[in-house]
């Protein structure tokens, strides 16, 4: 295997002084590689990028609309969300909806990603549940799943579990590879995650914008729709994805996943998007991303100015001083 390209470099005054390295893939919904730096085979675990894809069957297999889920709550299915009361109060609803409560909820619980909501909890002598989970929406659309199909509820994180398999059977087919193919670990959150080459996640998300009907046509142009209308709960305040949505108005739906992670869907340009920073840092996903996204003409100068401080943010000290930049430093190879 090749070195990976560097993507990204931290400077502090006139020094490189670190590199992030990783891979590109850009790829139509057939499958075929159209743009790429580093290798688009490489193999990486989708993490929460897959998450849009595993609200797929909640839709289309009659679940969400069982239930009554609001495009609000729809969109939450596909959340990293970061603990605001917002997505508190939304998870809830949905739980309600579906008639259990948080203790079905097998995610664990983690302080709020959101630091002023994390605070008051901590001010009011609270501890986190699982509803400020990320992943509590995900959860949630899970269990929704589960009762629809008639399947148990207290072993749906299983990967045998049937809510779990039309899960991994949807991704796959979205990704153009066998259900078989994909390499299954468990995630932060305890449900299978799922490992393929970069370019299948980039094709997964190009079939999610524009789907054929035999990949749940329907379900994806709800699930993008819903997301386009609410980009606040598939992250919150502050965070990449919901500024991306933000600033495009929704021609572009972006999902991170954890260890240096992200995936674009271009709804109607038959083409999705993948990124992967071999090191797992957050802090160059971002800035890779955005000039992957400038590069390729998907974004506008102004779209890309909205994205400034993701795109190429400051190195600060502790007064504030700008003291060094983060660089995007590859060019895509347009194929």
């Amino acid at each position: 295997m090749h070195e990976a390209p560097q993507l990204v470099h931290i400077t502090r005054g006139a020094i490189v002084e670190s590199v992030h390295r990783g891979h590109i893939a850009v790829v139509d919904v057939s499958g075929r590689v159209t743009a790429k730096a580093g290798d688009p085979a490489y193999v990486t675990y989708a993490r929460s990028s897959a998450k849009l894809l595993q609200a797929v069957p909640v839709v289309a297999s009659g679940a969400a609309e069982a239930f009554k889920f609001s495009p609000q709550e729809i969109a939450i299915l596909c959340a990293s969300h970061s603990g605001e009361a917002l997505h508190v109060e939304t998870v809830t609803a949905m739980l309600a909806k579906i008639g259990i409560d948080q203790g079905a909820l097998q995610c664990g619980a983690h302080a709020p990603y959101h630091k002023p909501s994390a605070d008051e909890l901590r001010r009011e002598g609270r501890q986190p549940t699982p509803l400020h989970n990320n992943c509590s929406g995900k959860h949630s659309g899970m269990l929704a799943l589960s009762i629809h199909l008639g399947a148990p509820l207290d072993t749906y994180m299983e990967p045998d579990h049937p809510a779990q398999r039309q899960m991994l059977e949807t991704f796959a087919a979205f990704a153009g590879v066998s259900a078989d193919d994909i390499a299954i670990g468990i995630d932060g959150c305890g449900v299978p995650v799922y490992g393929l080459p970069l370019k299948n996640l980039a094709q997964a998300f190009a079939g999610l914008g524009s789907p054929s009907e035999h990949l749940s046509a329907a379900a994806c142009r709800q699930i993008t729709d819903s997301i386009a209308r609410h980009p606040n709960m598939l992250a919150g305040t502050g965070r990449y994805d919901t500024a991306l949505i933000e600033a495009t108005g929704g021609r572009l739906i972006g999902k991170m996943g954890a260890e240096g992670v992200f995936a674009v869907s271009n709804p109607g340009s038959g083409l999705g998007l993948a990124v992967k920073i071999e090191d797992g840092s957050q802090r160059a996903l971002y800035p890779a991303a955005t000039e992957a996204l400038k590069q390729l003409g998907w974004l506008s100068l102004e779209e890309t100015e909205k994205l400034a401080r993701f795109h190429e943010p400051a190195v600060r000290n502790w007064s504030g001083t700008e003291v060094g930049r983060t660089t995007s430093v590859f060019r895509l190879e347009m194929l």
